[in-house]
């Protein structure tokens, strides 16, 4: 294939409208298919402020400052229990018939916990009994070759695993059962109904608008923070902290960090990253018009991500995928830094089928976030174009397309456009998010010059 640099306008797809909510009986729906697929007397769901993404699911809430449980016990008991300062903020919860716990253990040191300090009495008091089999979801879990209890080791911090363990007592069992939710394939997480969807499209148009926000303002002379501020943040849920770094030719860039007072010089490595709940954007490039070097290596790594998007499909296990991308990056002497591509959603990251020797297969429903971060690049220059797409079958495409139009409607906009005016034509089933699809400007001093293929 034949890569070059045009000049190609960014389109304007549709404005989002107001944001789409998930309804009450879709979170009962889930919370009912997770207990069934534990196959525990109860499930107890860990969260905290950064591994939150379980519990938002299965409920609509999100533990703020503190940790929280979900507990889904027999006879549809559900009990949500929070510290100190989520149990004003349970409210939220969209997940019928919640009961709210208060378990002060839960809080930040220092404040009260003269009324309900002891953990354990509250799993008691929610209904856990002496003999009960719980099952836990942590933030990961082990694979079996990673230990050799794998079953019992859980990512939920020990102090509440011993409780729960002392509730049950010696003819009970706690078990981890975070493959329920989290599962590259067969997790609950992993595969998204319609209106989860709607709600993260409009997610991924304000992500990628603002990340492009950033680029195409992008001048000489400014501070990473002054660049970072015509993202125009109105507030939206984040699922990362924002990312902005650069650097001269010979410096390294940490892309992960935060933006600095640093100023930004002609020829310098650039790159951003925003992630809302649902979608994340990045762009990395040189603050610079031109340079035949660094153009050679994007349409390379360009090359590389047309092979994603030509590979991937329902059906396709991630070992597949994995390595048509791999290989496509290796004839320009690239290699993907991580994964060439992973399962996201209220987390940024939260499995990948896309792994060597993967079986795990492309689903329905399943949201990717388009990752692929090639390297070696030279010190002092970045690169990285990444989007967000969800696969549908044609009955979910109908789903869609019949209870939110608009939607639907900037998807097929951004197929269009990544056809006709970058040369990638898509098959039915990806659903591109991004309002900037596959828009990568190496040049941020020329940003609607991007690459296509001829």
């Amino acid at each position: 294939m034949t890569i070059s640099l045009k000049t190609v306008a960014l389109p304007d797809f549709g404005a989002v409208g107001d944001k789409p909510l998930v309804p009450s009986p879709t979170y009962e729906a889930r919370a009912n298919a997770a207990y069934a697929n534990a196959k525990c007397d109860w499930l107890a769901v860990y969260a905290d402020r950064e591994h939150f993404g379980n519990i938002a699911f299965l409920t609509g809430f999100e533990p703020r400052f503190e940790e929280a449980f979900l507990l889904l016990g027999p006879a549809g008991k559900r009990v949500l229990i929070t510290g100190n300062e989520s149990e004003s903020y349970a409210p939220l919860a969209r997940l019928p018939g919640l009961d709210v716990l208060l378990s002060q253990t839960l809080s930040l040191m220092g404040q009260d916990r003269s009324r309900y300090p002891r953990f354990a009495d509250r799993l008691a008091d929610a209904g856990i009994k002496s003999g009960d089999h719980v099952g836990l979801v942590g933030w990961k879990y082990l694979e079996e070759y990673e230990d050799q209890q794998a079953d019992t080791g859980v990512f939920v911090p020990a102090v509440y695993v011993q409780a729960f363990q002392r509730v049950v007592g010696p003819s009970g069992r706690v078990t981890d059962q975070t493959r329920v939710t989290m599962h590259p394939e067969n997790g609950l997480t992993a595969s998204l109904d319609v209106d989860q969807i709607a709600e993260f499209e409009w997610a991924a148009t304000r992500c990628s608008l603002a990340t492009w926000r950033i680029v195409s303002g992008a001048k000489v002379g400014d501070t990473e923070f002054d660049a970072v501020s015509r993202m125009g943040y109105a507030g939206d849920a984040l699922n990362v902290h924002t990312m902005f770094a650069s650097a001269s030719r010979g410096e390294p860039i940490i892309g992960l960090r935060s933006a600095t007072g640093r100023k930004l010089n002609k020829g310098d490595g650039v790159t951003t990253a925003i992630g809302h709940w649902g979608a994340l954007s990045s762009r990395a490039g040189l603050l610079d018009d031109g340079n035949e070097e660094f153009l050679a290596i994007a349409k390379g790594y360009f090359q590389g991500l047309i092979s994603w998007y030509e590979t991937a499909s329902i059906g396709v296990s991630g070992g597949t995928l994995h390595d048509a991308v791999v290989g496509k990056l290796a004839e320009a002497n690239l290699k993907s830094a991580l994964n060439p591509g992973h399962l996201g959603g209220y987390e940024e990251w939260t499995n990948t089928p896309v792994r060597p020797g993967s079986t795990d297969k492309i689903r329905s429903g399943m949201l990717f976030q388009v990752d692929v971060i090639p390297t070696p690049v030279p010190t002092g220059w970045a690169l990285n174009c990444e989007d967000t797409v969800v696969f549908a079958d044609s009955s979910l495409r109908d789903e869609l397309a019949a209870k939110h139009p608009e939607a639907a409607r900037r998807i097929a906009l951004r197929r269009e456009f990544m056809k006709n005016s970058l040369g990638v034509e898509l098959r039915d089933e990806i659903l591109p998010f991004s309002s900037t699809p596959l828009y990568l400007a190496p040049f941020w001093l020329k940003s609607d010059a991007v690459l296509v293929r001829d």
